[in-house]
């Protein structure tokens, strides 16, 4: 499934006595720190027209510390979960239903985008698209700390356009791929068809089995399952289960990333859905830390490495879990 960390509501509000050059980001491969420390994120100096229209209002709000606190104490003025009744009654259903609408639909050419190469996309796009390849990156870091993946198999749990089941694939893992959207499912074959293509010896890696299914109707036993960037669509009281769902699976080790929920985030979150945005997203829903070891503790699982990834506009939290 295709997802971001970064899924909430579009607002940009510059600090107007403070100028802030925007980071920059190394495209080079590299280890995640596994440190438990947070990062909080740099303000952005980008214009209400940078971020108009970004995602079809699932970018993250960015405001200044001092405007965060201001406006806390309004956030409760505001229903959000009315317009997400709303936009459920249009699709005949609850969470799960509107996500499969929306990334069979606007969702999935947005995401489609932001996930492919193209350069029709803009700064908060492009910003979104390297913090998920830096996710990527670093999941096949992990995998790869552990030795070779030839003939590992592996269950990409929400494979969206399949940026990781295609090269998971290319290092030799036996890819089991699902997502509850058949047209990410699609694009994710057609991609995968394209690229993984015979080299010098002749010899081609083996396709990725793609299969439209949710999370809670995936079955089979594999050596590792990863889930990266769908939590978000799962309140905690179902995260629990699903995450035992998960683990179930995995006879070796589970890999989720999923938005990180503290006070800094939980303010940015409603402050965004106080401007939804010209279009509809899906609900989101951070989930603290604790909560996903609470839930992984249950089942006999326990964390053994982690990191943040964060750039201007996603934050994931990556962790990678074994039995105990």
């Amino acid at each position: 499934m295709a997802f971001s960390s970064s899924l909430w509501s579009s607002l940009i509000v510059p600090n107007p006595n403070r100028t802030t050059s925007l980071p920059r980001f190394s495209h080079k491969p590299h280890k995640l720190p596994l440190s438990p420390a947070f990062a909080i994120p740099p303000l952005s100096t980008a214009t209400a027209a940078d971020v108009s229209g970004a995602i079809d209002g699932t970018t993250v709000a960015v405001v200044s510390g001092g405007f965060v606190a201001a406006l806390a104490a309004v956030l409760s003025l505001t229903d959000p979960e009315r317009r997400r009744q709303l936009q459920a009654e249009e699709v005949g259903g609850g969470d799960k239903e509107v996500v499969r609408e929306y990334f069979n639909n606007s969702g999935f050419q947005r995401w489609k985008k932001i996930y492919g190469d193209t350069d029709e996309v803009n700064r908060v796009q492009r910003d979104i698209r390297l913090g998920h390849a830096k996710t990527v990156e670093n999941t096949l870091n992990m995998l790869k700390d552990e030795g070779s993946l030839q003939g590992v198999t592996v269950c990409d749990a929400g494979c969206g356009t399949g940026s990781l089941s295609i090269p998971l694939a290319k290092e030799g893992a036996v890819v089991f791929a699902s997502d509850i959207s058949a047209a990410m499912v699609a694009e994710a074959e057609k991609q995968a068809k394209e690229q993984l293509v015979a080299g010098e010896n002749g010899s081609a890696p083996v396709l990725p089995k793609f299969v439209v299914k949710d999370l809670e109707s995936l079955d089979g036993k594999y050596d590792t399952v990863i889930c990266l960037d769908v939590l978000i669509h799962y309140p905690q009281s179902k995260a629990d289960g699903m995450i035992g769902h998960l683990a179930s699976l995995a006879n070796n080790r589970l890999i989720l990333s999923f938005a990180p929920k503290t006070f800094y985030y939980d303010i940015l979150k409603r402050i965004g859905e106080l401007f939804p945005g010209p279009s509809k997203a899906t609900r989101a829903y951070l989930h603290s830390e604790a909560d996903v070891e609470r839930a992984l503790k249950k089942v006999g699982w326990t964390i053994r490495k982690k990191g943040l990834i964060t750039t201007q506009f996603y934050f994931a939290r990556l962790i990678e879990a074994v039995p105990m």
